[in-house]
């Protein structure tokens, strides 16, 4: 279990991060409001035991990373658009919940690559251009590209071969995925 206190991540100082820094943990702010709604959709639409199972594993990880993020990035500085998040998050779980146990992994899988793509990006800004403050928030950015990670290959696992509605529901949620947290930097 993931905590403020275990990440060992300062208490957020104002003036310690960027303005491109502080766009980015807004993003992963409405990301993990998303993902959070995601499961919260396939359990509200799924009686099947096995996708129940698997959405409220991945929903706890979630909510302990959200945790995170509304307990140590101020208001101020989180997305405006939280209501937003969670309709589209809740929505897209409840299509992909109807759809099935395999339409679910590759939605999953869709977007849990682009989340592992994305924290590499800041973590790569971190290494290359963060000053000490921000390269102290690495190690928990870690932890949960691990835990994301983890969601994906979970979420292959139910996959099988791709058939070209599963493919163009893939690049779907990707592309949405990549121009949810266009948005989130902004707002």
């Amino acid at each position: 279990m993931t905590s403020v206190a275990s990440a060992n991540v300062p208490a957020f100082r104002e003036n310690a991060y960027c303005k491109h820094l502080l766009r980015e943990l807004r993003s992963d702010h409405a990301g993990e409001t998303g993902a959070v709604y995601i499961y919260k959709g396939v359990l509200a639409v799924t009686g099947d035991s096995e996708m129940r199972a698997f959405a409220e594993e991945h929903l706890q990880t979630e909510l302990q990373h959200l945790a995170f993020f509304e307990d140590w990035l101020p208001a101020c500085h989180q997305s405006n658009l939280i209501g937003i998040w969670r309709i589209a998050g809740f929505a897209l779980g409840a299509i992909a919940g109807l759809m099935g146990q395999r339409m679910l992994g590759v939605t999953i899988n869709a977007v849990e690559t682009f989340v592992v793509q994305h924290d590499q990006q800041q973590l790569d800004y971190l290494n290359a251009e963060g000053n000490a403050d921000e390269k102290m928030l690495a190690p928990i950015l870690v932890h949960f590209q691990a835990d994301e990670a983890k969601h994906r290959d979970d979420a292959a696992a139910r996959m099988s071969k791709l058939g070209l509605l599963s493919r163009a529901w893939q690049k779907l949620v990707g592309v949405g995925s990549a121009a949810a947290v266009t948005v989130a930097r902004r707002v």
